[in-house]
C-alpha cells in the first residue's frame, strides 16, 4: 500500500487534523481512570507541535448515538492532555460549521486544541461525505493516528481523506502497519500463532486466515474446549459452542493440509464454577469431571507450549489462556506470557483481552509490540483490509 507516514510532512504552519483514540474511561466524577490511550498518541502530538503546526486533534469517546451527552464530553481530556503536553490544550465545544472555525482561527503554530466527541454528530458514523467536507475545510493535511478506531469507516477516518491532498499515519498507526507487516505478511520463521479467548465463533475467519501464514497454531481460553469436542472428549461444564464443533473440525482438517501444528491442552485446572478457587484441581484432557468446568491450562500443557514457542522467531498472540480475571486461574496465561517474553523472539500482542492479560502479568515491557487495537486488530488477523487504512492509500 501507498501509505505516507507522517515523518515525510511538511507541517511548518500547516493546520493538521489529526484523528486520535481518547476514548478512555470515565469514573462517576468524570475523572479519567487509564489514560493509556492519551499517552500512546504523545509521540504524534509532539512532533506536530516541535515542527510548528497547529495541531487538532478529533476523537470519539462512548456511544452517544449522535446526541450531545455531557457525560461523554472530552473536557476532561483536554485538561489531562495539558497536563501531559506541559502546555494549555484548546478545547473547542463549539459545533462543526457553526463556531469551531471561529475559536480554531486564532490557533498558533505549535499550539493544539482538541474538538468535542466527534460522535456527538449522526453524520461522523454514517461515513457522511459532506460532513466529512466539512471536517477537510478546518485543516490543511490528514494524520490518522488512531488505529483501535481503523476497522470503523466513519467521516473522521474515511469521508474526510476525499478533501484533503496530504494524508498520512501517524507514529502510532504506523507501528501497528509495521509491526503486523513483520508478524504476518513477512514473518521470521518458524511462526507461531497463539489464539485464545472464550469463544471460537469470534476467531473463525481469523483461524482460516493465518493457517497458511504460521507454522504452529496454539490454542487455549474457553475456545479450546469446543476443539477437544471436535475431536471427541467429553469436556465437563466447560464453555462450550456447540453449534461450532464442525467449525473446529475443519480447522482441525485445514491445519493438517496445511501442515500446521496445531496444539491442544493437555491437562487443565478444572473447578465447579469461576468462583470457587479453593475447589480447584488437575484433570487430563481426556477425563475432565462431568461436574465441572475448565478454568486454566495446566503445567504439562505450559511445558508443550514453552517447547514450541522457544523455537519461533515469531509470536503473534490474541485472546487468553484462561480466566485469567481471576488471580487463582491467570498462572497460564501469566507463565506463557513469560516464556515468550524470554524467548528472544519477535512478539506481537493484540486484542483487549490480550493486553489486559499480559499487562497482569508483569511483561508487557518485555514484548516487542501491544496492539492498541482490539475489533482492528483481529479483522487484520482476518485478512480484511481496515477502511481507515485503506483511506490512506493513495
Amino acid at each position: 500500500m501507498a501509505i505516507k507516514y507522517l515523518k515525510s510532512l511538511d507541517l511548518a504552519g500547516k493546520r493538521a487534523f489529526v484523528r486520535v483514540d481518547f476514548n478512555v474511561p470515565y469514573d462517576k466524577s468524570m475523572a479519567i481512570t487509564d489514560d493509556t490511550r492519551i499517552t500512546a498518541t504523545l509521540p504524534t502530538i509532539r512532533h506536530c507541535i516541535e515542527n510548528g503546526a497547529r495541531t487538532i486533534l478529533v476523537s470519539h469517546l462512548g456511544r452517544p448515538d449522535g446526541k450531545a451527552v455531557p457525560s461523554m464530553s472530552l473536557a476532561p481530556v483536554a485538561e489531562r492532555l495539558s497536563a501531559l503536553l506541559g502546555i494549555k490544550v484548546m478545547f473547542v465545544d463549539k459545533p462543526i460549521g457553526q463556531g469551531a472555525s471561529e475559536m480554531l482561527a486564532g490557533l498558533k503554530n505549535g499550539e493544539v486544541a482538541l474538538l468535542e466527541n466527534i460522535r456527538f454528530y449522526p453524520e461522523e458514523e454514517k461515513n457522511d461525505r459532506e460532513f466529512g467536507k466539512k471536517l477537510a475545510e478546518l485543516a490543511d493535511v490528514y494524520i490518522n493516528d488512531a488505529f483501535a478506531a481503523a476497522h470503523r469507516g466513519h467521516a473522521s477516518n474515511e469521508a474526510i481523506t476525499n478533501f484533503i491532498g496530504e494524508c498520512a499515519a501517524g507514529f502510532l498507526l504506523e507501528n501497528e502497519i509495521e509491526y503486523f507487516k513483520k508478524a504476518m505478511v513477512n514473518p521470521a520463521k518458524p511462526t507461531t500463532a497463539i489464539i485464545g479467548g472464550v469463544k471460537i465463533s469470534t476467531k473463525i475467519a481469523a483461524l482460516k486466515n493465518i493457517l497458511d501464514k504460521v507454522d504452529n497454531l496454539i490454542i487455549g481460553g474457553g475456545m479450546a474446549y469446543t476443539f477437544l469436542k471436535a475431536k471427541g472428549y467429553d469436556v465437563g461444564r466447560s464453555i462450550l459452542e456447540a453449534d461450532h464443533v464442525s467449525t473446529a473440525k475443519t480447522i482441525i482438517e485445514l491445519a493438517e493440509k496445511n501442515r500446521v501444528n496445531l496444539l491442544l491442552p493437555v491437562d487443565i485446572v478444572v473447578a465447579p464454577d469461576l468462583d470457587s478457587a479453593d475447589k480447584k484441581k488437575l484433570a487430563r484432557f481426556d477425563s475432565m469431571p462431568a461436574d465441572m468446568e475448565g478454568v486454566d491450562i495446566g503445567p504439562e500443557t505450559i511445558r508443550l507450549y514453552e517447547g514450541v514457542i522457544r523455537g519461533s522467531k515469531t509470536v503473534v498472540w490474541n485472546g487468553p489462556l484462561g480466566a485469567f480475571e481471576n488471580p487463582a486461574f491467570a498462572a497460564g496465561t501469566n507463565a506463557v506470557a513469560g516464556i515468550v517474553a524470554e524467548s528472544g523472539c519477535l512478539s506481537v500482542i493484540g486484542g483487549g483481552d490480550s493486553v489486559s492479560a499480559i499487562n497482569q502479568s508483569g511483561y508487557a515491557d518485555k514484548m516487542s509490540y501491544i496492539s492498541t487495537g482490539g475489533g482492528a486488530f483481529l479483522e487484520l488477523l482476518e485478512g480484511k483490509t481496515l477502511p481507515a487504512i485503506k483511506a490512506l492509500d493513495r
